[in-house]
């Protein structure tokens, strides 16, 4: 068993929901075999309240949490990159900067919660409802053999883990 420690970087927009959620979710399901990152193209600069509400049930540390820019992590002092998964559509169909290392992407789509209009409890139930379609996905992910897999079919399971239906 290799003792590798994969990097994921997950993008959205806003970087305040769903990207946020599947970094804690990839390194808390991934018992220090992943470690998760989250980003935006145009970050909101605040994590969303419900968000933090899913993720302090996993035990991830929350002041890890903060929203920020894809930017950081094409820096030449930043961790570089084994996975890079897009959580939203925006962020799929922008131009991303260039990573070094050439990571393995994929393409992971969810229904924005932090868009739900009404009560506190309709947000809740969205947040609820899109942290278990992450939740799913991620356990899929973090359940692959990527240390006996080539780097080609590594890259067809995680396109197939966001083209199965949540």
């Amino acid at each position: 068993m290799s003792d590798k420690i994969y990097n994921v970087l997950f993008l959205c927009t806003g970087n305040s929901a769903r990207s946020i959620m599947a970094e804690a979710l990839v390194t808390t399901m991934g018992h220090g075999r992943f470690q998760g990152y989250s980003a935006g193209s145009f970050p909101g600069g605040t994590v969303n309240p419900f968000a933090i509400e899913q993720i302090q049930a996993t035990g991830y540390p929350l002041d890890r949490l903060r929203s920020k820019s894809w930017e950081e992590f094409s820096l030449p002092d930043a961790p570089q990159m084994d996975f890079i998964i897009t959580v939203c559509d925006d962020a799929a169909g922008e131009v991303c900067p260039i990573w070094p290392g050439h990571p393995l992407s994929a393409h992971w789509g969810f229904e924005d919660p932090a868009a739900v209009q009404g009560s506190d409890e309709q947000k809740r139930a969205a947040f609820v409802k899109i942290y278990r379609q992450i939740l799913a996905r991620i356990n899929t992910f973090v359940n692959l053999p990527i240390h006996l897999l080539d780097k080609n079919a590594i890259h067809h399971e995680i396109k197939t883990i966001g083209d199965k239906p949540v």
